[in-house]
């Protein structure tokens, strides 16, 4: 490696550096941010606030990886070209291809890291992520419940008044407000004088045992004058046992999905497994509905069997076959036929909409499948974009670069997003929506690389303006001299 080879990585690694721990450290606070409620207010020590901050750091790694190779190949040509560094070089003989020849290696290493970072590393950090917020409600128990407030648990909004003993599981001055299964509000109070939560590792149900209170229930009377009066049901206890189930306690993502998908729990060869037996279930279940609604419906087979082609007669039903019945039996007939389609439809319905959740699925697995292959493409596309962009606008520093950085990451972050999107509901194939963004971007890297290899700039004005001249010339011809 010779001494420009060493000074041109020297100079684009510590950038990248700075660049890349200053965006992590920002997206960490936006987590925190985003996960304040279950931090704030649950008497958390700094040792678990700290596990918790690590589970999540790995899942941050595509987002801020690609943008910081962005940023720092921008700044870091933007730099050598402001200050004629490459001028220097290309006098020398050295093209732009050659100078960037050992830093797209190490790009190339970086995508390779990222892809087994992706593979590997996020898979488990997400599984422990999860797990550490279920684990921490039974683990220790009080922390799902705030003093002074009403804490979400299940079925149940709980508040107490002060926690005591060395887990906090000790309770007093409770009030539970349990959420009616028809979401028409709350129509149960239970308050109590004090209380104990009782928990354990093996188990995912969480007992709260109330002491000397009172029961509150709102009746609902089926008469609407007698609603008016406002009847409620009191009933007072020495001791109440409530069990609440915290498998479904921590099942809330801020990105809107289900804690039960485990598509983002598994590497590339555990998906390849999954989506082949999604796959394969999704095509049984079809299959088996079909013969099913076939023989629920009497409707026989279009084409007859093979054995029996050549002398097989299909069925004449007459048309006036009603006829046949009396006005009475026609009714019931009639009235049958009807309820039989109405529960036909209503199968039909129920089992597509089924089948499409399985096929929302098999997306989801699918998208997380690609999307290990994309962050570690999206490293070398944004190297390739940078590069020649900050050779062409030849300006370094946080200035200039960051606007560029910014527009560029945030259009491949939408067009990511949206084909995402468009990929789960179904409305294009996964492969496209994990790749549309790199495929939208690709033409501009090429298109970049080949007008800063040569020389050309970031808009060739005289491009754009000459077919306006040659107008205004037709319009306005020049005066002829005497």
């Amino acid at each position: 490696m010779k001494i420009l080879d060493k000074y041109l990585l020297k100079t684009f690694l510590i950038t990248f550096t700075t660049v890349f721990v200053i965006l992590f450290f920002i997206f960490i606070l936006q987590t925190v941010w985003l996960f304040i409620a279950e931090l704030a207010g649950k008497d958390l020590d700094f040792v678990l606030v700290l596990k918790f901050l690590m589970f999540s750091m790995p899942r941050i790694i595509p987002l801020v990886l690609p943008l910081s190779i962005l940023l720092a190949s921008i700044m870091s040509f933007g730099n050598l070209a402001e200050n004629y560094e490459f001028a220097a070089m290309k006098s020398s003989g050295i093209s732009l291809q050659r100078s960037m020849r050992y830093l797209t290696v190490s790009i190339l290493a970086l995508s390779v890291l990222a892809f087994i970072f992706a593979n590997n590393v996020i898979p488990y950090a997400e599984f422990k992520f999860i797990n550490f917020r279920k684990n921490i409600a039974q683990v220790k128990p009080a922390l799902a419940i705030a003093e002074g407030q009403f804490s979400d648990v299940g079925l149940y909004n709980i508040k107490v008044d002060k926690k005591s003993g060395e887990n906090g599981n000790f309770l007093s001055g409770i009030t539970i407000h349990k959420k009616a299964t028809g979401g028409d509000g709350s129509k149960t109070v239970i308050k109590a004088v004090n209380g104990e939560l009782i928990s354990s590792e093996a188990s995912s149900i969480l007992q709260l045992v109330l002491n000397d209170g009172n029961y509150y229930e709102d009746i609902t009377p089926k008469k609407y004058e007698d609603r008016q009066k406002l009847p409620f049901a009191k009933s007072s206890f020495k001791k109440y046992t409530i069990n609440i189930d915290l498998s479904k306690l921590n099942q809330v993502d801020v990105d809107e999905k289900d804690v039960a998908s485990t598509n983002t729990m598994l590497d590339v060869n555990e998906l390849r497994y999954t989506i082949d037996s999604l796959n394969t279930s999704y095509k049984t279940e079809i299959v088996s509905y079909s013969e099913n609604i076939n023989l629920r419906t009497g409707i026989q087979r279009a084409t007859p069997p093979l054995s029996t082609k050549a002398s097989y007669k299909p069925r004449q039903i007459p048309s006036d076959i009603l006829s046949k019945f009396s006005k009475e039996k026609q009714s019931e007939i009639l009235k049958i036929a009807s309820s039989n389609l109405v529960s036909t439809n209503y199968s039909i319905d129920a089992t597509k909409v089924n089948l499409e959740n399985k096929q929302k699925n098999i997306n989801n697995h699918l998208l997380a499948f690609y999307d290990k292959f994309v962050i570690a493409y999206a490293c070398i596309m944004m190297f390739f974009i940078g590069a020649p962009l900050g050779a062409i606008i030849r300006k370094g520093g946080l200035g200039l670069p960051i606007i560029f950085a910014v527009l560029i990451f945030i259009s491949f972050h939408f067009i990511n997003t949206f084909g995402k999107r468009m990929a789960q509901e179904n409305g294009i194939t996964p492969f496209l929506g994990a790749w549309m963004s790199s495929m939208i971007l690709t033409p501009l890297a090429v298109l970049l690389t080949y007008r800063a290899t040569n020389d050309i700039g970031l808009i060739n004005m005289d491009v754009i303006l000459s077919p306006f001249q040659k107008l205004f010339k037709k319009l306005f011809p020049p005066k002829k001299k005497a």
